[in-house]
C-alpha cells in the first residue's frame, strides 16, 4: 500500500499464471504493479512461447522505465503515448530482425493514477476495469478484435461475439505494424474506485456480471485475485490469466488523508526539490551529449563562481563549489580535487537518470509526430503511419541519438538486438559508437562489470582512431565508466576514472584569458 502526492492511498495486487492448457508451456503474459509510481500494466504477448513472451517482457519494460522517472507536471498521456509507441517500435524491429521472432506481437493495458485522475494507454483485447464506490463495472476499454468490431458494427450481438471461433483474432496489437495507433484517454474517478486490468485468459472465463460481483464482494484485493484464477481453473484456464487489481483511497477518511498529506510535503518536499533541480542542471549536457565545449571551458575553471549556470558538472555539488572558492589563487591541485568531487556526484545522478533524460529530450518532439500521424489516418493506410521520430532506420542513416534514445527506452532489447548483430560477440566490435551503446544498455540493466568492459573497449578504438566527434564520445564513455564504477559500489575505481577525466578535460580547455587590456586613450 502506498500514499500518492495528494496523500489518497493506492492498494494493489496482482495474480498470473500460465493456465492448464498443455499447448501454451510457458506465461506469455507480463505485468507491471506499481503502486509506488502509480503505474500499472498487463501485456498478453502473442507469436509463440519464446516469441510472445519476448512482445509482453518488452511493452512492460519499455512502459516501465518510462515511468520510472516520472516527476509531478509531466503530462502523463504525452509519456505513456511515447513509450507505447516505443514499445511498438523495438518489438517490430526485433520481429523483423530475429527469424524466431517474426510472428511475434503484444497487446497493452496501461493505467497510470494521479489523485483521481487516470491516465490509460490500451492496444488489443486486454481490458481495463473500473469498479466504481457503489458497485457499478464500468468497462474503460474496448477490444481491438474482429468479434468487438462487428458487435460495434451491430453486425453480431454480445453473445454471438463471447463464443465466436474469432474470438481471439486481435485487429491491433503492438510490433505488428511499423507504428500503431493507441487508444488513450484521462478521466477523473470517485475516491474509493477499483480499477481492474487483465489478459482475456480472465475474460473469456468470467463474464462481466460475475467480475461485478466479485470485486463488490471480496474481503481484499488479495483475495479476489486467488477467486479469479479459482473461477478461471474451474472452468478450465484455456489460456494465460493475468489480474492486476488497484484501488484509490480506500480505507481512510478524508480528514486523515488531509493529516497525512501536509506531512509528506514537509518530510519529502526539500529533498524531492534538491533532486529536480540537480536533474534540470545536468540533464540538457550530460545526457544528450556530456561536455560540450562551453562545458568543458567551465569545469575546466576552478575558480568562476558562475560555473553551476555554465556547466552542470559543478551544478549538483555545493559542496564542490566552495571548496573551489575557498582555493588561492592558483590552487590548482585543490580545485583539481573538487572537480573529481563533483564529477563523482554528477554521475551519481546520472546513474538514476540517464534513460528519462534520453526520453525527455524527445518527447514533446515525438507527441507531435504521433498525433500528426493520427490526424492523417483517414488519408494514409495504417500500415505506412510511421512518425519519424519513432522510427529507427537503418544502421546507414540513422543517428546516434536516435540510437541512444532506443537504447534509454529498452535497454534489454536493445542489447540483444545488438548483441545478436555482432554475432553473440558485441565486445570485439570495432565501432566505439557501437561499443559505447552496448555498454549504455548493459549500464542501464544493471550488468556494470560488462558495461565497463563495452567503455573501455569504446574508448581503446577511439584512442586507436582519434577526430573530434571520437573525442566528445571519450569523455562519454570516461563519464559512463564512472557510473557503472558507482552503481556496482566501486568508489575507488570510479575515483581513478575520474582523475584520468579531469585531466582529460583539463587538457582540452583552452588557456584562460591574459589580463584585460586597456581602451585606447585610456589610463588603466
Amino acid at each position: 500500500m502506498r500514499d500518492n502526492p495528494t496523500g489518497l492511498r493506492v492498494e494493489a495486487a496482482a495474480v498470473t499464471d500460465r493456465g492448464l492448457n498443455e499447448r501454451r508451456p510457458l506465461n506469455e503474459d507480463s505485468m507491471l504493479s506499481d503502486p509506488e509510481r502509480h503505474i500499472f500494466a498487463v501485456a498478453d504477448g502473442v507469436g509463440g512461447a519464446e516469441a510472445g513472451e519476448v512482445a509482453s517482457q518488452t511493452a512492460i519494460e519499455v512502459l516501465g522505465e518510462a515511468f520510472r522517472q516520472h516527476t509531478p507536471g509531466d503530462d502523463a498521456e504525452d509519456l505513456m503515448e511515447i513509450a507505447i509507441q516505443r514499445a511498438n517500435d523495438s518489438i517490430y524491429r526485433l520481429s523483423r530482425e530475429q527469424p524466431r521472432f517474426s510472428m511475434m506481437a503484444t497487446t497493452i493495458v496501461a493505467l497510470y493514477v494521479d489523485g483521481l485522475r487516470a491516465t490509460v494507454g490500451h492496444v488489443g483485447d486486454s481490458r481495463l476495469y473500473r469498479l466504481t464506490p457503489d458497485g457499478e463495472l464500468r468497462r474503460e476499454t474496448e477490444d481491438h478484435s474482429l468479434v468487438e468490431e462487428e458487435v460495434r458494427a451491430g453486425r453480431m450481438t454480445a453473445q454471438q461475439a463471447a463464443n465466436h471461433p474469432s474470438r481471439n483474432v486481435i485487429s491491433r496489437a503492438l510490433g505488428a505494424e511499423s507504428a500503431v495507433e493507441v487508444d488513450l484517454r484521462t478521466f477523473e474517478f470517485d475516491r474509493g474506485s477499483t480499477f481492474l486490468l487483465c489478459s482475456d485468459g480472465i475474460t473469456r472465463h468470467i463474464p462481466d456480471g460475475e467480475l461485478s460481483q466479485l470485486l463488490a464482494s471480496a474481503p481484499s484485493l488479495e483475495e479476489a485475485c486467488a477467486a479469479m484464477k479459482r473461477l478461471c481453473y474451474e472452468r478450465g484456464a484455456e489460456d494465460n490469466l493475468t489480474a492486476v487489481l488497484v484501488r484509490v483511497g480506500a480505507g481512510a477518511a478524508a480528514a486523515d488523508d488531509a493529516d497525512e498529506a501536509p506531512t509528506l510535503v514537509t518530510e519529502r518536499g526539500a529533498g524531492a526539490a534538491a533532486h529536480s533541480a540537480a536533474g534540470e542542471a545536468f540533464a540538457p549536457t550530460v545526457l544528450r551529449r556530456p561536455f560540450n565545449d562551453a562545458g568543458a571551458r567551465a569545469a575546466a575553471d576552478d575558480g568562476n563562481n558562475n560555473a553551476p549556470e555554465a556547466a552542470p558538472v559543478a551544478g549538483p555539488s555545493a559542496a564542490g563549489d566552495r571548496h573551489a572558492a575557498a582555493a588561492p589563487d592558483g590552487g590548482r591541485r585543490s580545485g583539481g580535487g573538487a572537480r573529481v568531487v563533483a564529477v563523482l556526484l554528477l554521475l551519481a545522478a546520472v546513474g538514476l537518470g540517464a534513460f528519462y533524460g534520453g526520453l525527455l529530450f524527445g518527447r514533446r518532439e515525438a507527441a507531435g509526430n504521433v498525433r500528426a500521424s493520427n490526424a492523417n489516418a483517414a488519408e494514409t493506410p495504417a500500415a505506412t503511419q510511421t512518425p519519424a521520430a519513432l522510427t529507427t532506420p537503418g544502421p546507414a542513416v540513422t543517428s546516434f541519438e536516435q540510437r541512444r534514445r532506443a537504447v534509454d527506452l529498452a535497454p534489454a532489447s536493445e542489447a540483444s538486438r545488438m548483441s545478436a548483430d555482432a554475432g553473440g560477440q558485441p565486445l570485439n566490435s570495432d565501432d566505439p559508437e557501437f561499443l559505447y551503446l552496448y555498454g549504455r544498455a548493459m549500464l542501464l540493466t544493471d550488468r556494470q562489470d560488462e558495461a565497463v568492459a563495452a567503455f573501455n573497449r569504446a574508448v581503446q578504438r577511439i584512442d586507436e582512431n582519434m577526430t573530434p566527434s571520437n573525442g566528445q564520445l571519450k569523455i562519454d564513455a570516461r563519464l559512463a565508466t564512472i557510473a557503472a564504477h558507482l552503481r556496482a559500489g566501486h568508489t575507488e575505481e570510479a575515483r581513478g576514472v575520474a582523475v584520468t577525466l579531469d585531466e582529460l578535460i583539463r587538457r582540452e580547455a583552452p588557456a584562460p584569458p591574459g589580463p584585460a587590456q586597456p581602451l585606447p586613450g585610456t589610463t588603466p
